[in-house]
């Protein structure tokens, strides 16, 4: 009977032994840090992989996540320079680079950080008007972001950006903008309209413009060819009378010839408007001819 209570004593001790190891055995994941204390002071980081805690003598202090985080806090009141109140909530993303001064360095870090947003988004706002304010987002995040990150470096963050997730004015203030935003568009929409009337107008003329142009043109085209035909028909006819002069003179004509061409000129000439005529003498005297021959085959018709 002792012999079996021995037995059992022992296998009890063994598995408490057993299980006094294995609680003892950490293991650190991948994007985790622990910090470990020994007797209460600090003792070292503990990177990825498997670890042993001495018993009672050693604990794990703070497990610290080594990812980058997001920290969305509530909206803060702020006060511009030109004394408007408006809200505004910010984002800031934040990484861990030194677990030991995360742990040691501040108490409640992430509750500092609030307040040190606030306080640091207060003192840039209180510069500004609020037409400034609002359209200076990348400004006063750029100006956060360097004063967050200097004032958190000795508590081991690093604080990679910061946003300005909503800037809310007073009511009124909205109102007042929203009826301004209006006018503008207003005001654009009649530069608009007034652009493309005078857009088409200037259109409307340029085409008038041109079809003046292209008229006179025309007109001009057509009094060039009217004026090339005339002179053509005009050369023709010179030239059909030298033609017929040159083959009168290539003939070797005699005078009745050429008297008989002289009254066939004359005859052309009378059809004009002409209100005095010059006869030549040598058509006079073959006039005269003409008439003779005409009396006395008058007075032979008589006769018979």
């Amino acid at each position: 009977m002792p012999i079996r209570i021995e037995s059992i004593a022992l296998i009890i001790l063994v598995v408490l032994v057993l299980l006094l190891i294995v609680s003892n055995i950490v293991i650190v994941q991948q994007s985790k840090a622990f910090v470990v204390e020994r007797l209460g002071a600090f003792r070292t980081v503990w990177g990825v992989g498997l670890h042993f805690k001495i018993p009672f003598i050693e604990r794990v202090a703070k497990r610290v996540s080594l990812k980058e985080q997001v920290a969305d806090f509530a909206p803060q009141p702020v006060i511009t320079k030109d004394n408007v109140t408006m809200q505004i909530d910010t984002v800031i993303y934040f990484q861990i680079t030194d677990s030991k001064l995360y742990t040691y360095g501040v108490e409640r870090p992430m509750n500092a950080i609030e307040n040190l947003t606030a306080t640091t988004l207060r003192n840039i706002i209180g510069d500004m008007e609020l037409d400034q304010s609002l359209t200076s987002r990348d400004i006063i995040n750029t100006r956060m972001r360097a004063i967050l990150d200097e004032a958190t470096d000795p508590w081991g963050i690093k604080v990679n950006r910061v946003e300005l997730k909503n800037i809310l004015p007073p009511k009124e203030i909205q109102n007042a903008m929203e009826k301004q935003m209006k006018a503008e568009r207003e005001r654009r929409e009649a530069i608009l309209q007034a652009e493309g009337q005078k857009q088409s107008q200037i259109l409307v003329a340029e085409g008038e413009k041109q079809s003046a142009i292209l008229r006179a043109d025309a007109a001009k085209q057509a009094a060039i060819l009217h004026a090339e035909g005339e002179a053509e028909a005009i050369m023709k006819v010179q030239q059909a009378t030298a033609d017929a002069l040159r083959l009168l003179n290539e003939s070797s004509p005699n005078d009745q010839v050429i008297k008989l061409r002289s009254l066939e000129t004359m005859v052309k000439v009378a059809d004009g408007k002409a209100t005095k005529i010059i006869i030549p003498s040598e058509i006079q005297s073959l006039a005269g001819l003409a008439s003779s021959a005409k009396a006395l085959l008058e007075s032979d018709e008589a006769a018979k």
